[in-house]
């Protein structure tokens, strides 16, 4: 075996200022000399997808990697089908669960909601700035199992987008002024606005060769740009709390829940039928369907909604695959399942 070799020459660094004095962007910016990346933007929008899942999905596992791949499959069917929300509900008895929880430790087996809320932001971060964002946690110790989302504000270092994720660090930029921010690419770059190190900023990038990145809302690539960029998490301590928690002023205006007590989404939703909506709410149960969820419910109980009633929550109850071959349906699949059929309702290309 021959001695060690310093390979610290070949590092990219990201305690420096990479971008050159002179001011002007590095040209691995400029859409001119860079490949342009296989997503093709459609049209601007302003509705959301969202969907609903119980920590039931993993209290059954026994493993933390049984754990870890259910976060990851979540994940990817949320990736593939543009989901722009995923609410983790938490449809457990309220007097099952620990008054207390330590964060710092491995929470598959005591705390659900927090273990798929901490996977499901991991997976859906930039590669490049994981390591950075998320320190080492007992909850990742079999992230080695986890998928590669490849979603659109995960592009590949020789791809140009008009938009990109980066991460403010502690460099101090050249001029003086600004911020300076990796975007995953060989160099940095620096923005005017002033922010801490370890910042997650959305980028809009400069066209031509000159000009500077500019911060912009996390949602503007899909407003604006038309780009699918990831999906939020949030948890809910209840089913009802998905509803009243919404992140959107006038909450969801169309909400469906999946059962198999339910109807066929042909019947739902005819081929004729066109579904307008502004964000658009897909629930869907544990092994034990969301009618247990809402027997678990402290406010539902207090309004009678339980068992057969729980539909009444929704606009619209479904059974995704009437007349199913095996006895149960797991979660994951009725997530393929629904958004395939579902996805006609928002797109019909």
């Amino acid at each position: 075996m021959g001695p060690p070799q310093d390979h610290s020459f070949k590092r990219r660094r990201i305690d420096v200022d990479e971008t050159p004095s002179s001011g002007r962007q590095p040209s691995s910016l400029s859409a001119a000399n860079a490949k342009p990346a296989r997503f093709k933007p459609t049209a601007a929008r302003d509705w959301t997808i969202s969907v609903a899942v119980p920590t039931s999905v993993i209290t059954d596992c026994v493993t933390r990697e049984q754990r870890t791949t259910w976060a990851g499959r979540i994940a990817r069917a949320c990736a593939v089908f543009s989901v722009d929300e995923i609410v983790i509900y938490d449809d457990s008895p309220v007097e099952s669960r620990p008054a207390s929880t330590d964060h710092e430790g491995y929470t598959g087996d005591v705390d659900p909601a927090h273990f798929l809320e901490h996977l499901l932001n991991y997976l859906e971060t930039p590669p490049f700035m994981r390591k950075l964002l998320f320190p080492m946690h007992p909850n990742l110790r079999s992230q080695g199992l986890l998928p590669n989302l490849d979603m659109p504000h995960h592009p590949y270092k020789g791809e140009w987008m008009p938009y990109r994720e980066g991460l403010t660090l502690e460099a101090q930029p050249k001029g003086g002024k600004g911020t300076v921010v990796d975007i995953g690419l060989e160099e940095t770059v620096t923005i005017d606005e002033e922010l801490p190190p370890k910042t997650r900023v959305t980028l809009k990038m400069p066209v031509g060769e000159y000009g500077s990145p500019e911060p912009i809302h996390p949602a503007v690539p899909r407003t604006e740009g038309g780009y699918f960029w990831g999906y939020t998490v949030r948890k809910a301590a209840t089913l009802s709390d998905v509803f009243t928690q919404s992140p959107y002023e006038e909450g969801y205006d169309l909400s469906i829940g999946t059962s198999e007590r339910g109807q066929s989404l042909h019947r739902a939703f005819p081929e004729h039928k066109e579904a307008n909506f502004t964000h658009l709410l897909v629930a869907f149960g544990g092994p034990r369907g969301l009618e247990y969820a809402a027997m678990n419910d402290p406010e539902l109980s207090k309004i009678g909604i339980h068992g057969p009633r729980t539909k009444e929550l929704f606009e619209h109850w479904v059974n995704v695959l009437p007349n199913q071959g095996s006895r149960g349906i797991r979660t994951d699949e009725a997530m393929l399942i629904a958004l395939t059929g579902l996805r006609r309702l928002w797109d019909n290309s």
